[in-house]
């Protein structure tokens, strides 16, 4: 059951088909009791209009005994101010509901309706419950408000439920009398019970439509995410990342979420490739110098007299640096966070060209930043040792604020960078022709690295034009 439930498909159809049972339900009840309510104030109004017909003949001196009693087979009783039935119909032969039981009337109370001393002669038992209406009425007039409620009647061996109506008429020979009067409550019944079982029966077959309904459309919602989910369990099992998964053609949250996933898919492959490619380039670039290393400390080692300590010195200071760049990447791709000390640019500018032949710095005020001290040197060095690489004979750096900006530019008066290579410089291990040598263009992470640092600091790198003809290199990072 629980595995059932792990179903979307089964969780959906579960869920439609309860809130749709509530809704019925709700609905139902709503009906069954709208039409007992309807049906209810029918009879009311039904038993209310046979009473007052049996009031209007009172009201004009009709005697009990021409009265309309059994009219259409009614309950109808006549019962005077102290609650003594005075007139019923003749085939009544049970009664409750009115407050007065009674369903013959004495003797002395069917003869003339003036009465006398023959009413006195009445045992208790026969009266009822006096009933008030609260009005004032004249000899001769009908109440115009009456009172309702449920009973029951047996007239001539049928036993039903009914709905009575009291209505007071004042005569001018025995005064305050009540007619009660009923109405049969067997349709409101018979509706209730039929709409009853008709819902009874119908909901269950709407809910298993609703259920089967949801579930075969559910299932062709979800066809296009299980064959995402398969061939993502494809991806995974072979590890071919150059694999996609289908994309739906309804243009709907899940063709979205294919399209996202085959997105995902292709950083992924890139991320890969380009860890691939890192690794082998740098597998190479550690060869050389360690290669060179070795072949000169097995020459000092066979032949002391010719070991060239000059040579084996810079191979171990290159293998260092290498070796630095290559942590410092792989901290950057980490995702590492840079410390967020206030730094000023124009100060490490001027630190980084101190000592430099033909570099000068153009800087006014402190231009601060917020973020790793180690960090942006290494930058500014990197742009300082490509610049002078390339120059002709000056290298210039600018450093200014500009609104919430801070802005460093290392521009060279050397060839400059052609447009076409202008972001494939800033790749790893990526030499332009006139760079090539590993000893003279280093081993292509500098501006790599500048990139990322800047990157990481909320900031940009980019390469353009300079005034003087060679490369501008500006970076530009959130001013603190």
């Amino acid at each position: 059951m629980s595995r059932l439930l792990g179903s979307v498909r089964a969780r959906a159809t579960l869920a439609a088909t309860l809130v749709v049972a509530v809704a019925l339900v709700a609905a139902g009840t709503a009906v069954l009791l709208s039409l007992r309510s309807n049906l209810l104030g029918e009879a009311g109004t039904q038993a209310e209009r046979s009473a007052r017909e049996v009031a209007a003949e009172l009201s004009v001196g009709t005697p009990y005994g021409e009265l309309s009693l059994d009219v259409d087979d009614r309950p109808v009783q006549v019962v005077d101010e102290h609650g003594r039935l005075v007139a019923a119909g003749e085939d009544l032969e049970r009664i409750s509901g009115t407050g007065v039981d009674a369903v013959k009337p004495l003797p002395a109370a069917t003869g003339e309706r003036r009465g006398g001393d023959g009413d006195d002669d009445r045992d208790d038992d026969d009266r009822g419950e006096e009933y008030d209406s609260g009005e004032s009425l004249k000899p001769g007039e009908i109440g115009e408000r009456a009172t309702v409620g449920d009973g029951s009647a047996t007239i001539d061996g049928d036993t039903e439920d009914y709905r009575f109506a009291a209505v007071s008429v004042e005569t001018r020979d025995d005064g305050r009398l009540t007619v009660y009067a009923g109405a049969p409550l067997s349709a409101e019944h018979g509706a209730v019970d039929t709409a009853l079982t008709v819902m009874l029966i119908g909901f269950p077959v709407l809910l298993t439509v609703v259920a089967g309904v949801t579930w075969l459309v559910t299932r062709r919602a979800l066809r296009p995410v299980e064959a995402i989910r398969r061939e993502m369990a494809a991806i995974t099992a072979s590890q071919d990342l150059a694999r996609r998964v289908p994309v739906p053609g309804t243009h709907d949250e899940v063709a979205r979420l294919a399209s996202t996933t085959n997105e995902t898919l292709a950083a992924l492959e890139s991320s890969v490739e380009r860890q691939r490619r890192f690794v082998a380039d740098a597998s190479h670039e550690l060869r050389s110098p360690i290669a060179s290393l070795r072949t000169q400390l097995e020459v000092a080692a066979a032949h002391p007299g010719l070991l060239d300590l000059d040579g084996a010195v810079e191979d171990t200071v290159r293998l260092q640096r290498l070796a630095a760049d290559l942590l410092l990447l792989a901290r950057l791709d980490a995702g590492e966070r840079p410390a967020d000390a206030r730094v000023d640019l124009a100060a490490l500018a001027r630190a980084q060209a101190e000592g430099r032949a033909g570099v000068a710095v153009k800087a006014g005020g402190a231009v601060p930043v917020a973020g790793s001290r180690g960090q942006l040197e290494r930058v500014l060095a990197n742009l300082l040792d490509n610049a002078q690489r390339h120059a002709r004979s000056a290298v210039e750096v600018t450093v200014r604020r500009e609104g919430d900006v801070a802005v460093a530019a290392v521009a060279d008066d050397g060839e400059g960078v052609p447009a076409a290579d202008r972001e494939r410089i800033f790749e790893r291990f990526v030499r332009l022709d006139a760079a090539r040598s590993r000893d003279d263009g280093g081993a292509g992470l500098g501006l790599a690295i500048a990139r990322d640092v800047a990157l990481r600091h909320g900031g940009t790198l980019t390469v353009r034009d300079a005034p003087a003809g060679g490369a501008l290199f500006e970076l530009r990072l959130p001013a603190a």
